[in-house]
């Protein structure tokens, strides 16, 4: 079966609050947000967000699309991410990714720039020792400890970790390290050779591929017609991105009509898709709108089939 997501945009508190609600409510599998320390636009810190859905939901997955891990002691990371996970009675989904279109936003936590990817890397096998190990020892390049246990430990044994990214670094790490993988702004034809370096990394490194989730992040717009819909598609994400989205359309978005967007989609899921986040573009005040929009007329179409 596919799964499906919603990667939810940043609301004042109440707001939010009633939206995870009304997802859960519309038989979302997950609620998403995206991380940053810094950002161009106003973002809440990530696992704090998603305790904060912890209460006011049962069933519903939490996941964070990406967890930008080099920012943070991986040792803190790992607490935190398991304190969510026991809070929530095992239902995070832990995304991390590398990160880095911001510069400043290393600068701001003492980590340099061109350290990151070796930082992730080495930064999931630290979690995942502490997540498992009681008590745990590591030794790599930036991080070492000897006979050091957090507790309690995650429900999940472990959290399952979704790899972010579309370089061949993140796809490399993906299949070496990942759990699942998240792609955003690529092509269907691109996602499928995508996922074939993970599988030949997987393989390089003799870790299987079952229960390998291959996810991505869908930028949807729905509405009345393709160009109604386009035009505030490219409006939010050029506003959101601080560039211009007009010559990206075409390429990377799901646009249009509900008919018009399930046959995009379809194209990801025949590339080897088999989970769609969901990040509804538009007015934030017509997000509910949105995604009530989707369940009602886009889910029904992949998991009647």
């Amino acid at each position: 079966m596919i799964g499906f997501g919603a990667q939810l945009s940043v609301h004042p508190p109440a707001e939010q609050f009633a939206l995870v609600q009304r997802l859960e409510a519309l038989g979302y599998d997950s609620v998403w947000t995206g991380d940053h320390v810094s950002f161009h636009n106003p973002i809440y810190e990530s696992l704090t967000l998603l305790a904060s859905y912890v209460p006011i939901t049962r069933r519903i997955k939490l996941g964070v699309a990406v967890y930008l891990l080099a920012l943070r002691a991986p040792a803190v990371a790992a607490k935190a991410a398991a304190t969510l996970d026991v809070l929530s009675g095992g239902r995070l989904v832990f995304g991390v990714g590398v990160g880095g279109e911001n510069p400043k936003e290393f600068e701001l936590c003492g980590v340099p720039h061109k350290e990151r990817g070796a930082r992730v890397s080495e930064g999931i096998d630290v979690v995942r020792a502490l997540w498992r190990d009681t008590p745990a020892t590591f030794n790599g390049r930036f991080t070492r400890f000897t006979s050091v246990s957090i507790d309690p430990k995650p429900v999940q044994q472990p959290p399952p970790i979704w790899i972010g990214g579309r370089s061949d670094a993140a796809l490399i790490r993906a299949g070496r390290q990942g759990d699942g993988w998240v792609s955003y702004v690529v092509q269907a034809d691109r996602y499928a050779q995508s996922l074939d370096k993970i599988r030949a990394a997987a393989a390089a490194a003799g870790r299987s591929m079952d229960g390998f989730t291959a996810a991505h992040l869908v930028f949807i717009t729905v509405g009345r017609d393709y160009e109604t819909a386009k035009k505030a598609w490219v409006s939010v994400l050029s506003k959101r991105y601080n560039q211009d989205f007009e010559p990206l359309v075409k390429r990377y978005g799901v646009i249009g009509t509900p008919e018009q967007c399930a046959e995009q989609l379809e194209r990801f899921r025949a590339a080897g898709c088999n989970y769609f986040l969901m990040s509804a573009i538009g007015d934030p005040r017509d997000e509910r709108l949105q995604h009530e929009a989707i369940a009602a007329e886009i889910l029904p179409r992949f998991r009647s089939s």
